[in-house]
């Protein structure tokens, strides 16, 4: 039977949920010793020692014949040691396969689920998202398209939308222009029309590691082969591994996230991108760029994509609005240089029309600069998540714990001790409605069983502390076994 939480600890608990939380405002002052003691009748020791507590957490702060007060948060992240982050990952270079369709269904169906806490969706929540405003735009869409927009539009897509692409482009220095655009029903259907323009049943395709699972089953559906390359939580690929590979000629088309991957958060240089699109002219290798979360940056600037450097056509731009704007709308698209015309054709015989509605709905969302005002505070919300969660994570995971440090994106790669496996964790905190995704599913390969990605997506509430503190506690459960 476990021992009882002495009373002290009990109310510096409290209090330091109500301070992560926010419900305690950062640099207000706290209740004095004695008045404290008094409304919950214990003794002031009791309550002194409850102090000393959280200012050990860097929580609060004493001052001199003042009292205590509450630190800000960027004092606490400075207090806090840091955890290191994840190291390199070096998986095995040779291809493989492994089906984990089942855990994958499991894990998707238990994440829709009303009432379920769910760290392991990975998209931000409705109410980051201006839905109001967005469903303005689509009745302005019905408006402005011919027959309400029932008629089929383009092959290549919207107009609209591939002008508003093209010109948002511009702020990272884009000379694309709406021609060289053809949208997509989301950013996987962009990266399925490239691998089926680019590469050959029995090739292999070039991936970081872990990378999303969502990248490893379209991959492995086409009867393609998965080379992982050893992955940096800060920069990215290994660019000298797969220079080897290339120059062996085992690599016949490369599938990376660049700017913020998803699990990892990492963001490769511009010196690696301008490095990697080099590499890919020398060996005459396409480069499928998956730029899906380049808008979401927590510093100033927008990174570059890697097809800021492509001056001969290797390098297929893909992106969505599927992770900062409108999920269910299925809006992506994909610039694919050199490949233009073959995908093209790809798309009108395997995939067809796009729905032109919800595209022209973007357009016009994107037209009068909503868009980047709701990025704003969309990134100053996530930056804002992605700090609540890693100190809570730092609060209540044990010792030792690693987690990235993601400079954007919505996604934390959680990695704890070796005798913890995250696929069993999953299903002990499945009686808790808490859905998370392990780690074993973001490789063909054996390994990453004791890390897992938790998604930052949900606003940062109470129940978002509680449910990280449930899944830190069934860990220290695991390790006492």
């Amino acid at each position: 039977m476990r021992a009882a939480i002495p009373r002290y600890q009990q109310i510096a608990r409290q209090l330091g949920d109500k301070l992560r939380l926010g419900t305690l405002t950062e640099g207000d002052k706290l209740p004095s010793v004695r008045s404290l003691s008094q409304e919950l009748g214990v003794s002031i020791n009791t309550v002194q020692l409850a102090y000393y507590c959280l200012e050990a957490e860097g929580l609060v702060e004493a001052r001199p014949q003042s009292g205590y007060y509450a630190r800000t948060l960027l004092e606490r992240m400075k207090h806090v040691p840091r955890r290191s982050a994840p190291q390199v990952m070096a998986p095995p270079t040779s291809p493989s396969d492994q089906d984990q369709e089942s855990v994958l269904l499991r894990l998707m169906h238990q994440q829709r689920q009303p009432g379920w806490l769910p760290f392991s969706l990975s998209v931000p929540a409705p109410s980051l998202l201006p839905v109001a405003k967005l469903a303005k735009a689509l009745q302005q869409a019905q408006r402005d398209l011919p027959h309400g927009g029932i008629e089929y539009d383009l092959i290549a897509g919207n107009a609209a939308l591939r002008r508003q692409i093209a010109r948002y482009a511009l702020f990272w220095g884009s000379r694309l222009t709406d021609d060289e655009i053809i949208t997509t029903e989301g950013c996987t259907a962009a990266l399925t029309l490239c691998l089926k323009t680019v590469v050959q049943p029995g090739d292999t395709v070039a991936v970081e590691s872990p990378v999303y699972f969502g990248i490893l089953q379209t991959i492995v559906s086409l009867g393609l082969k998965v080379l992982e390359l050893p992955t940096d939580a800060l920069t990215g690929v290994d660019l000298d591994v797969l220079e080897g590979h290339l120059r062996a000629g085992r690599v016949q088309a490369c599938l990376l996230v660049p700017n913020f991957s998803n699990p990892l958060g990492c963001c490769m240089p511009n010196t690696h991108k301008q490095r990697l699109v080099q590499l890919m002219e020398t060996y005459q290798v396409p480069l499928i760029e998956d730029d899906l979360y380049g808008d979401l940056h927590f510093a100033p600037e927008r990174p570059l994509p890697c097809k800021a450097f492509d001056r001969q056509g290797w390098v297929l731009w893909c992106g969505s609005v599927s992770k900062t704007l409108a999920p269910g709308y299925r809006v992506g698209w994909v610039a694919p240089g050199r490949y233009y015309a073959t995908l093209l054709q790809v798309k009108r015989y395997q995939a067809g029309f796009s729905p032109g509605i919800t595209q022209q709905a973007v357009a016009t969302f994107l037209a009068n600069d909503r868009y980047e005002l709701h990025l704003r505070r969309l990134r100053q919300r996530l930056k804002s998540n992605c700090q609540r969660y890693q100190q809570t994570i730092r609060t209540y995971f044990p010792s030792g714990t690693r987690i990235s440090e993601p400079q954007g994106g919505f996604t934390l790669w959680v990695e704890v001790d070796a005798r913890v496996n995250t696929l069993e964790l999953a299903d002990l905190l499945a009686p808790y409605k808490i859905s998370i995704m392990p780690g074993r599913l973001f490789s063909l390969q054996p390994q990453y069983s004791n890390c897992m990605r938790l998604s930052y997506g949900l606003p940062f509430d109470e129940r978002v502390a509680k449910g990280l503190q449930t899944i830190g506690e069934l860990i220290h459960q695991q390790l006492a076994l």
